[in-house]
């Protein structure tokens, strides 16, 4: 359909676009004659429409170039007019053909409005961004008062009013997700400043809490939407943290450092002490003090790597020097006692063949083989404990058997033997005169008297028996 913004001499066309002024008074064209482009002026279709999405649901305005003269009018000198409830309002003019196409042209402009409209609520129902939305459709219905077209503009109006809405919502909810998510970033920043803090006030495990300190600031830096007075307020808590953390570090190494200054200076008097003892044969003496420089050595501290290993080879090597000299000593003294060793096992096997039944030639026996074992003299320290046992166990033999010899001719235990037996009988010859009685109450009480001391008198001799 061709269209055309030329106006004729001494008349206005309509812009391209936007809302046209209301035409004043405009000379009508000679009898009989067509409104046409000025000479010279070649007459252009209609500009077609920019493809766009489909809506996503169905327009609910209706089509307005379908049926143009439904919501317009065209005047035969090509003046269209929109049909309102409120009465016709001019909307523009047609120049560039036959009224009716004018009317079918602002009606196409009128659905061109309608499709961006929905196009608009694709965007809207698809996520787009809802405030580039809203602008546009607030400016669609802020023109619809003066645009340039034919259509259905009450539905139209209807239609941006509800969009606005659901469009206003979407701000909202998307300012109220960037809220949160401000929210979020903020307390997420505020966390790792509060760690950082509790890090530099009281930790003391300083490669693990300043590798703590670098993975915190990795984080902070990906953490995003914090406005910038809060962020660089958070920045500061956090970088303070940090510094007191260095701080406490540094004050820590340094004295670790004066610390292992004064532990080099100790060990090496402990090394010197060591080194002078390592020629020693005061064996056990020695041994003793050498304990207790291990002792002072582990009290002492570390000293620096590199010094601390030095000194720890040089007093663990005079030590050894030592103790290897101690060893070889007592090795070859346990070689010259090995026959006192072997001598003494033949003396223990001849005292344990000892007669035990006459104590006194036991105890006899056991003295001259204690004389002998005197004589013999030291043995290997391996071989100590055995033999000192074995020979207990003989001296104990011999002190048992007469000590049972004693019990056996004891005159109190024999003694009381006797004592016994007496009231056994006593009791007895009673049980037996009240039988004869007739008495039998007191015969039984008797008998029972008896029984009692009889298991005394059996107590009594068992024991003597058995010494």
């Amino acid at each position: 359909m061709p269209e055309t913004n030329a106006a004729t001499p001494g008349r206005p066309g309509p812009p391209p676009a936007g809302p046209t002024p209301k035409p004043g008074p405009r000379p009508g064209p000679p009898p009989g004659a067509r409104p046409g482009p000025p000479p010279g002026a070649t007459a252009k279709p209609a500009a077609a429409p920019t493809p766009a999405p489909p809506a996503a649901q169905p327009s609910p305005v209706p089509s307005a170039s379908a049926d143009p003269g439904r919501w317009g009018r065209a005047d035969d000198d090509g003046t269209i007019h929109l049909i309102t409830p409120d009465g016709d309002r001019v909307v523009g003019s047609y120049q560039a053909g036959p009224p009716a196409e004018g009317l079918e042209h602002y009606a196409k402009r009128f659905d061109a409005q309608v499709t961006e409209t929905e196009v608009l609520a694709a965007r809207i129902a698809g996520g787009g961004d809802p405030k580039a939305s809203l602008t546009a459709l607030q400016t669609l219905r802020d023109g619809l008062d003066d645009a340039p077209v034919v259509g259905d503009v009450a539905t139209l109006r209807s239609r941006l009013d509800e969009l606005v809405g659901r469009a206003e919502e979407g701000v909202a909810a998307a300012r109220e997700q960037r809220d949160r998510a401000r929210s979020d970033a903020v307390a997420r920043k505020e966390s790792l400043a509060v760690e950082a803090e509790k890090l530099a006030e009281d930790s003391t495990q300083w490669k693990q809490a300043g590798d703590r300190f670098k993975a915190i600031l990795d984080e902070w830096r990906t953490v995003k939407g914090v406005d910038r007075k809060t962020d660089e307020q958070l920045w500061r808590r956090y970088s303070k943290a940090r510094e007191v953390f260095n701080r406490r570090r540094g004050s820590h190494f340094a004295d670790l450092d004066r610390q292992r200054v004064t532990a080099k200076d100790r060990k090496e008097e402990l090394v010197a002490q060591a080194e002078s003892l390592a020629d020693s044969d005061e064996w056990s003496s020695t041994a003793a003090v050498y304990r207790d420089l291990m002792a002072e050595w582990k009290a002492a501290g570390r000293a620096h790597r590199e010094a601390d290993d030095t000194l720890w080879a040089r007093f663990r090597g005079a030590q050894d020097r030592f103790f290897a000299r101690r060893n070889e000593h007592f090795a070859a003294r346990d070689s010259e006692f090995a026959a006192n060793a072997e001598a003494k096992k033949a003396l223990l096997t001849e005292a344990e063949k000892i007669d035990l039944s006459d104590p006194d030639t036991a105890r006899a026996a056991l003295r001259g083989v204690q004389e002998r074992w005197e004589e013999i003299g030291k043995v290997p320290r391996d071989d100590i404990r055995t033999l000192e046992g074995r020979l207990r166990g003989i001296e104990e033999k011999v002190a048992e058997a007469a000590d049972a010899k004693w019990r056996r001719t004891d005159p109190e235990a024999q003694a009381r033997v006797e004592q016994f037996r007496a009231r056994v009988e006593q009791f007895e010859a009673q049980a037996e005169k009240a039988e004869a009685a007739g008495d039998r109450r007191r015969a039984e009480q008797a008998r029972a008297q008896a029984t009692q001391w009889r298991e005394w008198l059996d107590a009594a001799e068992q024991s003597v028996n058995d010494r």
